[in-house]
């Protein structure tokens, strides 16, 4: 949307509607401007295309906020599990620590991996072969890790995965509805940069009639 005197987007759209409401409702107004085209029907089409432009803008910040909420839910999940197999994969290395086989098993050997795909491919590797295997649980109880323990950290994988399917189901939804509101204001801007300078034509013997639509005229 293009910024009028470098207004946000609910700045502009609250001016146009001020814009729009002040010439249907005052007659000197609506009668200059029916004079240069801009009768009734024209102004509908404006406030059509204002009422378009408000639902989209309203409905995008309904998605963003959600979009944040449901980042913030997945950060917190990821926080929480990274947490759980960080203590989780440090002790599993000091009870492995001579056993090279089961250590590449558990998908610990090495530095964790930073790309989020590689390191939960890790972490499931390291929940499933343990959860799965009684003789892995035995050894790892030596350090008080318990099954109970265990199945707390692949069940926040579950949680996790949920919650970064969200957060990429609301951040498409946001971006869907970014463009539609983007759009839509483009067609409000087109029409109302025409009507301003319709208006300051209709009104150049009376502008202050201009400052009553919101726009400020230089004295």
């Amino acid at each position: 949307m293009a910024k009028m005197n470098s207004l946000s987007e609910a700045e502009t759209l609250e001016l146009y509607r001020v814009s729009l409401n002040n010439t249907e409702n005052q007659p000197e107004i609506a009668n200059a401007m029916a004079e240069k085209g801009y009768d009734a029907s024209v102004i509908s089409q404006g406030k059509a295309l204002l009422a378009k432009a408000r639902q989209l803008f309203d409905a995008n910040r309904i998605e963003d906020n959600e979009t944040s909420a449901a980042y913030a839910n997945f950060t917190q999940a990821k926080s929480d599990l990274e947490a759980t197999y960080g203590v989780h994969r440090k002790l599993a290395k000091v009870v492995f620590k001579n056993d090279g086989v089961t250590l590449d098993r558990l998908g610990i050997l090495g530095r964790i991996p930073r790309p989020y795909t590689s390191w939960m491919e890790k972490v499931k590797t390291f929940y499933s072969e343990v959860v799965a295997d009684s003789a892995l649980q035995n050894q790892l109880s030596r350090l008080n890790i318990s099954i109970d323990e265990l199945n707390t950290g692949e069940s926040q994988i579950a949680v996790l995965e949920a919650a970064r399917e969200n957060y990429l189901r609301e951040k498409g939804e946001s971006q869907k509805t970014t463009k539609s509101k983007d759009d839509a204001l483009e067609e409000i801007d087109d029409y109302m940069s025409d009507f301003y300078a319709v208006a300051k034509v209709a009104l150049v013997s009376e502008p202050q009639l201009l400052e009553s639509m919101g726009k400020l005229v230089k004295s």
